[in-house]
């Protein structure tokens, strides 16, 4: 039996996502909803690929012991790391959030990312 180890990322087919709201101790401003369709996984779970989609609003983002590599599609994003200045990400942007990473999220234009976990 053939294992399939080439992985597209088609945008076109991606099914249905899983719809979900941030928790709401976390919502700082706006009616978010996000969507998320999983693509991979590999290593038991511990590395996962997808594409993710929310609707405008603030929220804390709080990443814990993930690291998370993100790549924007469409939308516009401003990233407020703790103690730190905004800065804004939009199609075409990739940035990196580490382990222990705290701040906010606001969603300026519904956004749309590839993200990988790990």
């Amino acid at each position: 039996m053939s294992k399939n180890l080439l992985i597209d990322f088609n945008f076109d087919q991606l099914g249905e996502p899983r719809e979900y709201r941030p928790p709401a101790e976390r919502v700082i401003e706006g009616d978010i909803v996000c969507r998320n369709w999983d693509v991979d996984s590999a290593k038991d779970d511990k590395v996962r690929a997808g594409v993710w989609e929310s609707t405008p609003g603030v929220n804390r983002s709080i990443k814990g012991e993930t690291w998370e590599f993100c790549l924007i599609l469409s939308g516009v994003v401003e990233l407020t790391e703790d103690g730190q200045r905004p800065v804004t990400y939009k199609a075409g942007d990739c940035f990196i959030m580490k382990p222990g990473y705290t701040g906010t999220w606001r969603t300026l234009e519904t956004v749309r990312k590839v993200w990988i976990m790990a």
